[in-house]
C-alpha cells in the first residue's frame, strides 16, 4: 500500500486524486492532506480520509481547521515551511504536488530533494525552476510524474521504462495539441474589442479565469512547450504545438522509423492522474469511456503564432535560457490580472509580456530565493508598465 501526501487538497487536482483513491482504498492510504483557505472542505476531507497530518497554508484558516479537527486526533500545522518538512517524512512514499501558482513551488523542491515520487501538477515550478528541479531530481533518485493531461500523454505514449527527464531514445519530435480557446477562429482585427468576460467563455470547459485566459492567448500552451523542454530534455525546435478543438488526442511522440504514437481519452483529469498513482500501471477511475463515433471527426490546424504571439515568446524564453521563462510567467500572471479587471486589452497582454521579457536582462538560474525575489521584481515593473499605458 502506498501512503500519499496530497498537497492542495481542496482544488481540482486533489478532487480528482481523491475520487481515485476512494476506488482504491487497498492500494493508497493518505497519509497527509494540505489545503489553504477551503477550512471546511478540509475539515470534511480529513475526516473522510483520517490522514495523519493536515497543513493549513493560510494564516487565517488554520484556527477554523484546528478547532474542526480537534477531537479527531489528526495534526494539523500551518505553514509553507510545515509543508515542506511534510513532504521529507520517511513514510511518504508519493507526492501529489497540486497547489497552484508560485505557491507551491518550495514543496516541490522539498519533494525533490527527499527523493520521492512527485505526481507533478504545478506548473510554474517547472516553468520557472526548470534548471533548479530536473537536476536535482536526477541527483536526489527522484522520479516525476507529469499530471498535465499533455505531458502526462507524451509519457504514457514514451513506455513505462522511460524515465522523466532523459532525452526519449528513438523519438524525432512531440506535438502537444491545445484546444484553440475561444478565439482560434476568430479574425485577428477583431481582438482588440474582446472583453474578459468573451475570453473566460472557453467553448469546452468551465476553468479559472486565468488559466481560461491563458488558453484564449495560447500562452498556455507556450508554457506547456517550456515544461516539455524540460520534462522531456528536448529543444524546442523538437516540440510542436497543433490545434485540435475536440480535445480527444492529448499528445502525440513523433519516432525516428515515422510511427506516431498519440495518447486519446476523454478530456477527464482522472485518466492522467490514475496513470500516475498506478506508476504506469492501468487502475479503474470514474472517467468516462472514449465513443469515437459519437465524436465523429477529429480536426487539427496549425496552431498561428501571428494571432497568438504569446506562443513564440514562451520559444524566445526557451532559446533565452536561465531566468527568462521565470520572467515572462510573473509579467504574464500580471497582465492577465489586469485584463481581467478591464484595466488593459486584450492584445496588450502579448505586448507587455514582449516588453518585459525582452527588457530585463537574463541570468543563470541559482535558487529558489533568487528567482522568488525576481517574481517580486517583475510583477512591480509590470504593474508599472500597466499604470503607463493608461
Amino acid at each position: 500500500m502506498k501512503q500519499l501526501a496530497v498537497l492542495g487538497a481542496t482544488g481540482s487536482i486533489g478532487d480528482s486524486t481523491l475520487a481515485i483513491i476512494r476506488k482504491h482504498p487497498e492500494k493508497f492510504k493518505v497519509f497527509a492532506l494540505s489545503g489553504h483557505n477551503n477550512a471546511t472542505k478540509l475539515i470534511r476531507l480529513a475526516l473522510e480520509f483520517r490522514p495523519a497530518v493536515v497543513c493549513v497554508t493560510s494564516e487565517s484558516a488554520y484556527p477554523e481547521v484546528q478547532q474542526g479537527l480537534t477531537a479527531s486526533g489528526i495534526e494539523v500545522t500551518m505553514g509553507h515551511e510545515a509543508l515542506n518538512q511534510l513532504v521529507n517524512e520517511s513514510v511518504v512514499d508519493m507526492v501529489v504536488a497540486g497547489i497552484v501558482g508560485n505557491a507551491g513551488m518550495s514543496s516541490v523542491m522539498a519533494a525533490v530533494d527527499a527523493g520521492k515520487t512527485l505526481l507533478l501538477a504545478n506548473k510554474e515550478s517547472i516553468v520557472s525552476a526548470g534548471e533548479l528541479v530536473m537536476p536535482r531530481a536526477r541527483e536526489k533518485g527522484a522520479r516525476i510524474i507529469p499530471l498535465d493531461s499533455e505531458h502526462n500523454a507524451i509519457y504514457q505514449c514514451l513506455g513505462t521504462s522511460y524515465q522523466v527527464g532523459e532525452r526519449p531514445v528513438g523519438v524525432a519530435s512531440i506535438t502537444l495539441t491545445a484546444s484553440g480557446g475561444p478565439f482560434w477562429e476568430k479574425p485577428l482585427a477583431e481582438f482588440a474589442s474582446i472583453t474578459p468576460e468573451q475570453a473566460v467563455a472557453h467553448p469546452r470547459w468551465d476553468m479559472g479565469a486565468k488559466i481560461s485566459v491563458d488558453s484564449a492567448t495560447l500562452m498556455n500552451k507556450g508554457l506547456e512547450v517550456i515544461e516539455a523542454h524540460w520534462l522531456f530534455n528536448m529543444p524546442e525546435t523538437e516540440i510542436g504545438v497543433m490545434v485540435h478543438p475536440q480535445s480527444i488526442i492529448h499528445s502525440m511522440v513523433n519516432y525516428l522509423d515515422g510511427s506516431v504514437l498519440a495518447q486519446l481519452g476523454d478530456p477527464d483529469m482522472q485518466i492522467p492522474i490514475s496513470f500516475g498513482l498506478g506508476l504506469g500501471q492501468r487502475i479503474t477511475n470514474n472517467a468516462s469511456f472514449l465513443d469515437l463515433l459519437s465524436v465523429g471527426q477529429l480536426q487539427f490546424t496549425a496552431a498561428d503564432d501571428h494571432k497568438f504571439p504569446c506562443l513564440d515568446l514562451a520559444r524566445q524564453a526557451i532559446r533565452h535560457g536561465g531566468t527568462a521563462a521565470a520572467i515572462l510567467n510573473a509579467a504574464n500572471e500580471v497582465t492577465v490580472k489586469a485584463f481581467l479587471n478591464h484595466q488593459i486589452g486584450f492584445l496588450q497582454i502579448p505586448e507587455m509580456n514582449d516588453k518585459i521579457l525582452n527588457s530585463l536582462p537574463i541570468e543563470a538560474v541559482e535558487s529558489m530565493a533568487q528567482l522568488s525575489e525576481l517574481d517580486r521584481r517583475v510583477r512591480v515593473l509590470t504593474q508599472q508598465l500597466i499604470k503607463q499605458a493608461n
